[in-house]
């Protein structure tokens, strides 16, 4: 009886670290703090989110160096990184590859005119997750669709560190990256002028007010402010 007893708590015990192995991916949701993790890197070693400071923050996952569609968006990442760096915000590439790839593929990918714009110089860092310690930490393995490599994902993270979007694809699509741009300009927007966006909103458009304005604001000149229905009220930045 002993026997069997110790057999059934052995045999509970794997069981359950299976279960964890498999499962461990919590994703992290709007408005919480952004997991922590430090790692090394094409720039040395990162403690993110921390070491960017207060700035805005983009994690931006990928399944793998050396393959077309990963390629391809890291080199559209680098092609607009003066426009990232002009609305404050900070990259991180992250996949579970090793640092020798890493630098081997930035080196080949600088070599590359991709769409005839040019050779591109990568200077935001590409870091290691040997061990999927940060991709279990952001829920970027997805067992159904790869035990081994994370999945594409996108973290926009505000300057107190806070997650403000996520944004998953699977392997075989490739990001836009202007709709991330768009996206973390809406961001920004919003936390500064307290309003929202709609729906395929770009910079410099109309915006949703939450409320109904008082009478002494509607009755100030240029304002700026009309009424489409009594729930959809627009401003003008």
């Amino acid at each position: 009886m002993k026997r069997t007893f110790v057999i059934f708590t052995l045999l509970l015990s794997v069981t359950i670290l299976r279960s964890q192995n498999s499962d461990n991916t919590r994703l992290p949701i709007i408005g919480e703090k952004a997991p922590s993790f430090t790692v090394e890197s094409t720039n040395g070693k990162i403690t993110f989110p921390s070491d960017f400071g207060r700035s805005w923050k983009i994690l931006f996952s990928h399944p793998q160096d050396f393959t077309p569609v990963c390629s391809s968006e890291i080199l559209e990442l680098a092609y607009m990184q003066d426009e990232f760096d002009k609305l404050n915000t900070k990259i991180l590439v992250l996949s579970v590859d090793s640092l020798q790839k890493h630098k081997d593929w930035v080196k080949a990918m600088e070599e590359i005119n991709y769409k005839d714009k040019g050779l591109a110089k990568i200077t935001f860092p590409l870091a290691v997750d040997r061990h999927y310690r940060v991709s279990r930490s952001y829920g970027m393995i997805h067992n159904a669709s790869s035990s081994q490599k994370t999945v594409r994902a996108v973290f926009i993270i505000d300057p107190e560190n806070v997650v403000q979007t996520i944004l998953y694809y699977p392997m075989n699509v490739g990001r836009n990256i202007d709709e991330i741009k768009r996206t973390l300009t809406a961001l920004q927007t919003v936390a500064k002028n307290n309003i929202s966006t709609p729906a395929n909103w770009e910079q410099g458009n109309d915006v949703f007010l939450h409320a109904k304005p008082s009478a002494a604001e509607l009755s100030k000149p240029d304002n700026g402010i009309y009424e489409l229905a009594w729930f959809m009220i627009l401003k003008k930045l």
